[in-house]
């Protein structure tokens, strides 16, 4: 499963992009599964977020596929944890 954050917004307006690559990662399902979470939980959309807000867009590639959308604060756990996750493993 190839997993792609993209972050948007925030003070400076910068944009960071990361993919996880979870194939043979020790943590695969576990990713997986909060991968299912975030997407269902997310929108089809993007949110309008707060002013100075991070806006971010998760995106799966593989077979079940898909696109979440989500903005600061109103992130779930999942959204949160996927996040942070690819972010800071992916590259």
């Amino acid at each position: 499963m190839r997993i792609t954050v993209t972050r948007t917004g925030g003070f400076g307006g910068l944009t960071r992009r990361a993919t996880l690559d979870t194939t043979g990662h020790p943590d695969a399902p576990e990713i997986a599964a909060l991968v299912r979470d975030a997407l269902r939980e997310g929108l089809g959309e993007p949110p309008m977020g707060v002013p100075d807000g991070f806006h971010y867009e998760i995106k799966v590639d593989d077979s079940t596929g898909g696109t979440a959308y989500c903005a600061d604060p109103k992130l779930t756990e999942s959204q949160r944890e996927v996040v942070r996750k690819v972010l800071k493993e992916g590259a």
